[in-house]
């Protein structure tokens, strides 16, 4: 089983380890590639995966729910954890609500499951997006208008995939299979990105750091678990629950952060640390998912 960890957990945190290792040395302006990655590639791969003739999203509605109760509840526990400690809740709810399960979620669901486990991890992906751009962006200002959330590219490939899907509209295959192969691009980008990210960032918080790198995969997972007890799952969604309860902060939890100015530093340590612990917390939650 370790060797199986090892082999799914490699790929990413080399090429993570890459663009680290190119951010420290070369310094790239990664701002085009990256908003081109948001804009264009990811919206691709949600489309694709949503508008596949096999997919049913009838069939996802236990996970729909499962996610949203993991979630909102991390908000839920985070929020407490801030009132208790004297913190900032507008800046320790987020990254403890939001994970990466963009950058280290996709790539680490079809390692470890293969291609089928794409879908039901677009769907978690496509919750916690939508619940982050709407709900995680009001948290910050509340002079953001909720209804122009649908702006958002991924949120607009969300509802345009689900159309498809419900409507059982077939897309012409050529023209889904170039969508397709424009979505297989943002897997090693956003990893990529991720390193030259975490390159970039700087730890002025080491305790705050620290302490929302432990809580989140710590709330995730339990959770997950609490979860599962309420909401009867396949076993691979079930797998695939525990593994996105076990993911450190979203590194767009900073990108809100900085454009709010909701003690960004404070932000980017717990985003930079909870990645690091993620070599620590992720084989963890595949030891536990893993036959």
């Amino acid at each position: 089983m370790l060797i199986r960890i090892v082999e799914i957990l490699f790929p990413l945190f080399a090429i993570t380890a890459l663009g680290y290792l190119v951010g420290r040395r070369m310094k790239p302006d990664l701002s085009q590639a990256n908003k081109l990655n948001m804009d264009v590639f990811v919206p691709a791969l949600v489309f694709a995966a949503l508008a596949n003739k096999a997919f049913d999203i009838s069939a996802f509605l236990p996970l729909v729910v499962a996610v949203s109760l993991i979630v909102l509840g991390s908000g839920l526990v985070a929020w407490a954890l801030a009132r208790a400690l004297g913190m900032q809740p507008k800046t320790l709810v987020p990254p403890i609500m939001f994970n990466n399960c963009g950058n280290l979620g996709l790539p680490l669901a079809v390692l470890t499951f293969g291609e089928t486990a794409l879908a039901p991890m677009v769907v978690m992906f496509m919750v916690s997006n939508l619940v982050h751009f709407s709900f995680g962006a009001w948290l910050l200002d509340h002079r953001v208008r909720l209804l122009t959330v649908w702006k958002v590219p991924s949120v607009l490939a969300t509802f345009l995939g689900l159309s498809v899907s419900l409507s059982h509209f077939e897309v012409w295959p050529p023209l889904l299979i170039a969508i397709r192969m424009l979505g297989e691009i943002s897997i090693p980008l956003m990893l990529f990105g991720l390193g030259v990210r975490l390159a970039d960032s700087r730890i002025s918080a080491v305790g705050i750091g620290v302490f929302g790198a432990l809580a989140r995969p710590l709330i995730g997972l339990a959770l997950a678990w609490a979860v599962l007890q309420l909401i009867e799952l396949p076993a691979r969604e079930q797998a695939l629950l525990l593994v996105f309860g076990a993911l450190p902060p979203a590194v767009l939890n900073f990108m809100f952060a900085e454009r709010y100015q909701q003690e960004p530093g404070k932000v980017a340590s717990m985003v930079l640390i909870g990645n690091l612990a993620a070599v620590v917390f992720l084989p963890l939650a595949l030891a536990l998912v893993l036959d």
